[in-house]
């Protein structure tokens, strides 16, 4: 499968695998080492590292280091255009839905 290049097909990407999930909620409590991440998800630090990659290619996370460690923390504002999308596909369709309703119940109250 070919991989995703543009920053939306990026976001959910990433959001689609439930350990990146779990990882960033774990950084929409504060900043973490690598280290501390992979506890908690009982991967090596490589596999989380991949992880991370994918996380911040996406624009999800920041990596900054900080003498031999390495600091993850959550960019919100890596949500916001993934966010914008599902808003303006939740008006569209639950206007449509509405609409479907209304005719369902015009027809049942002839």
């Amino acid at each position: 499968m070919k991989q995703a290049t543009d920053p939306l097909s990026r976001v959910f990407s990433a959001l689609a695998d439930p350990t990146r999930r779990g990882i960033l909620d774990r950084l929409s409590q504060g900043e973490s080492t690598v280290g501390e991440l992979t506890t908690p998800f009982g991967m090596s630090q490589p596999a989380i590292s991949q992880h991370l990659r994918v996380l911040e290619d996406a624009g999800l996370i920041t990596r900054t280091r900080q003498a031999q460690y390495r600091i993850c923390a959550a960019r919100p504002e890596g949500l916001s255009e993934a966010d914008d999308w599902v808003s303006r596909h939740r008006e569209i369709w639950t206007g449509r839905l509405d609409r479907l309703e209304e005719t369902i119940t015009g027809l049942t109250t002839d």
